[in-house]
């Protein structure tokens, strides 16, 4: 499984303007149901509020992974959004967060939406993909981001 493969273009933000956990939520949410017509960003913003009620998704390195199920989707999608300013996080090294993968899947499918987590998570460890992804200006250079990493790492 590749980020690259999750994450559609419509789903990405180089400069994501959210100045707080709330508004990042609903941000992604908002990400994470462009181009579905069945996906309502009001229902995706509660499940990963939800989520992160439970613990924060600030894993970091300035890396936050909010994640979900959802009913009514049928494989599991990413968004990608960079905040240049930071946004506290409640992060577990609590530095605020600038690059947000939030990840959802489907309603029953818990392998997936593991190996999806295990993934990202993996991906952004390393730091030299992260200061890529914190320069990049636009989607386009971030998708070719993702792709030069899914070569590189033989995914």
């Amino acid at each position: 499984m590749r980020l690259m493969d999750l994450v559609a273009e419509e789903r990405i933000e180089p400069s994501l303007r959210a100045a707080d956990k709330r508004s990042v939520l609903h941000s992604l949410a908002t990400l994470l149901a462009a181009g579905s017509e069945s996906l309502q960003p009001d229902e995706i913003a509660r499940v990963l509020a939800e989520r992160e009620a439970l613990a924060s998704t600030g894993v970091g390195d300035e890396v936050a992974i909010p994640h979900g199920r959802i009913a009514g989707l049928d494989h599991v999608i990413a968004a990608l959004a960079i905040s240049d300013q930071g946004v506290d996080f409640d992060a577990i090294d609590r530095k605020p967060v600038r690059i947000f993968v939030a990840i959802l899947a489907p309603e029953k499918s818990t392998t997936d939406h593991l190996r999806a987590l295990a993934r990202v998570s993996r991906l952004l460890r390393d730091a030299q993909l992260r200061e890529q992804l914190l320069v990049a200006k636009d989607r386009k250079k971030i998708l070719a981001i993702l792709e030069n990493d899914a070569h590189s790492s033989g995914s």
